[in-house]
């Protein structure tokens, strides 16, 4: 009769199959089963185009990006949420540094006004817009109006110049109680990479 208590190499072996089956079973259904969604952490931008104008230089943009549950929640609390967009114009010099020839950062905050149950968004402090829902009030913030980033004069016609555009949430901005949180969740992360581009003054 088989000693059923064996411990031989074979059973041991066996034992290992056994035990191994239903975990690499675990990490293969992990692997093709759908994750859950998360917010969107960056800033894409979509469209960006410098323009000479009578009263100087204005940059068309359009930017694609989501708020978090947490940046929704926040404005709900009464948090105003900045963005900033920022862009540089330099322009190289063989015998020393490029030239930044314009440097200029526009700042927009959007906040939520519970008794009036209005959205507002503000451009730099001047320009101020209501809206009744979030979707109409990032509406103007993703295809914002033509931002003047330099009077005429400012750049020397016919020259050729490389644009760097960035646009995110200011973390400068985040509300104090939320700033150790903001710096390590990545639903308060909300940034483009830089954009470049080349531009010929006209």
């Amino acid at each position: 009769m088989r000693n059923l208590l064996s411990t031989g190499p074979h059973v041991t072996r066996r034992l290992f199959r056994f035990l191994l089956a239903p975990l690499l079973l675990t990490l293969a259904l992990l692997a093709i089963l759908p994750q859950p969604a998360h917010a969107a952490e960056g800033v894409e931008i979509r469209r960006a185009l410098v323009e000479a104008t009578e009263d100087g230089y204005r940059l068309s943009a359009t930017y694609g990006f989501e708020l978090s549950h947490e940046m929704e929640d926040a404005l709900q609390y009464g948090k105003t949420l900045y963005f900033y967009t920022e862009i540089e114009f330099t322009r190289p010099r063989w015998y020393w540094f490029d030239e930044k020839a314009i440097t200029a950062r526009q700042t927009v905050s959007l906040s939520y006004n519970v008794l009036t149950r209005q959205y507002n968004v503000a451009v730099s402090g001047s320009v101020h817009q209501s809206f009744s829902s979030l979707e109409d009030a990032l509406f103007l913030i993703r295809r914002p109006n033509r931002w003047l980033v330099a009077p005429r004069g400012a750049l020397k016609v016919g020259e050729s110049y490389t644009v760097k555009l960035s646009m995110g949430l200011d973390p400068n901005y985040v509300p104090k109680p939320l700033k150790v949180n903001a710096l390590n969740n990545s639903e308060w992360r909300l940034a483009s990479d830089k954009k470049t581009f080349q531009y010929k003054a006209e």
